[in-house]
């Protein structure tokens, strides 16, 4: 059996120099980019026109956009650029609470686009309200865009993707905030690894640091290549050598 080896199985042996690699929610965080641009795009463009005649004007024509038809489109878009923030600052159970919390806002989201496609919730009587049509006004034609619903239902689509991503992260997936990203608790860790080097060193199972560590521990002031110090205790078997000193 070799020392790693050894190393890995025997839970007295001295931990690895290199911390285990984490996981950086990088999916989610293009996921929710992706979903806040499609909401945002597809609240400036046009949703539904509605033509309406009231019998003493010339025929009028209103376009309404999707931040006019669904008033929480442009809103829902901003909450999603904010979770991108909090998924990047939370770890663990509070990280996939978000993630729930983000397949709830794509949840909501989706209906309107839903409901316009499926050419249920594209009424006239909704149509005149929105685009504020006086009492006498009759309402002559509803024209619905396809394309802008589309585009948002595939905004909700990847929310909810990432908010699943999200709930399903393991317990030590990482954060780009923390004590690991600080360079003074960086330090202290390097400066740590470093005088565990030495005492592997000295007990003669060498272990390997990373460049990163290296560098962190002479901005902390410590010497890598500083040999440890000899011991000071004398084996027992040195008194049975010539020379020494019986009791």
């Amino acid at each position: 059996m070799t020392d790693s080896e050894s190393r890995d199985t025997d839970p007295a042996a001295p931990a690895s120099a290199e911390p285990p690699k984490r996981k950086y929610p990088v999916g989610a965080v293009v996921l929710l980019a992706i979903a806040a641009a499609a909401l945002w795009g597809s609240s400036r463009m046009t949703w539904v026109t509605v033509s309406s005649t009231d019998g003493l004007t010339e025929p009028r024509t209103d376009k309404l956009n999707g931040g006019v038809w669904f008033g929480a489109l442009t809103p829902l878009a901003l909450v999603l650029l904010a979770a991108i923030a909090a998924v990047l600052a939370t770890r663990g159970w509070l990280r996939r609470m978000v993630g729930v919390l983000i397949g709830l806002v794509a949840a909501v989201t989706a209906v309107p686009a839903v409901a316009l496609l499926t050419r249920s919730g594209a009424t006239a009587a909704r149509a005149a309200t929105l685009a504020e049509l006086p009492g006498r006004a009759t309402v002559t034609e509803v024209v619905t865009s396809p394309f802008p619903a589309v585009l948002s239902l595939v905004g909700a689509l990847a929310a909810f993707a990432a908010g699943v991503l999200l709930a399903r992260m393991p317990q030590d997936a990482a954060r780009l905030s923390g004590k690991y990203d600080n360079p003074v608790f960086r330090r202290a860790a390097a400066t740590e690894q470093v005088a565990r080097q030495r005492t592997d060193e000295a007990n003669t199972a060498p272990g390997q640091l990373s460049e990163r560590v290296l560098w962190d521990a002479l901005d902390a002031g410590t010497d890598p290549t500083e040999e440890a110090p000899p011991p000071t205790d004398t084996p027992d078997h040195d008194q049975g050598k010539p020379g020494s000193r019986g009791v």
